[in-house]
């Protein structure tokens, strides 16, 4: 399974790149499956860290998504309205989410990297 090593790892599955953009990760993508629509939240909106700020939808369920860290929402994915199966086909790519400007830079550190992430996946 795919887990770049630049990237920072929450427990609910989603990453966070050096630039603040935000996705979710491929082990997600298989948990979730097909996936047929993306609610992402406005530019401008305040996320806080292990907080829901949007939402996923896939054949099989609804799942929320978690922030993270805490920021101020400086960007969303638009073309994910159109095509919402592009979070699947290149989850670290072009499907990422939302860009965050961090209001604590600190709880980035407090992720897990690429080998806690993998421990942490092996042991579900």
């Amino acid at each position: 399974m795919n887990i770049p090593e630049q990237l920072k790892y929450s427990n609910e599955h989603e990453w966070l790149a050096a630039d603040g953009k935000v996705g979710i990760t491929a082990f997600a993508v298989e948990q979730i499956g097909d996936i047929v629509f993306v609610e992402l939240p406005a530019v401008g909106t305040t996320v806080e860290a292990s907080k829901p700020f949007g939402v996923i939808e896939s054949v099989k369920a609804v799942s929320e998504l978690f922030a993270p860290a805490s920021g101020t929402v400086v960007a969303i994915n638009d073309a994910l309205t159109s095509t919402p199966e592009t979070v699947a086909s290149d989850c670290y790519g072009a499907g990422w989410l939302v860009r965050i400007e961090l209001s604590n830079p600190s709880e980035a550190s407090a992720l897990k990297d690429a080998a806690a992430y993998r421990a942490m996946i092996a042991s579900l």
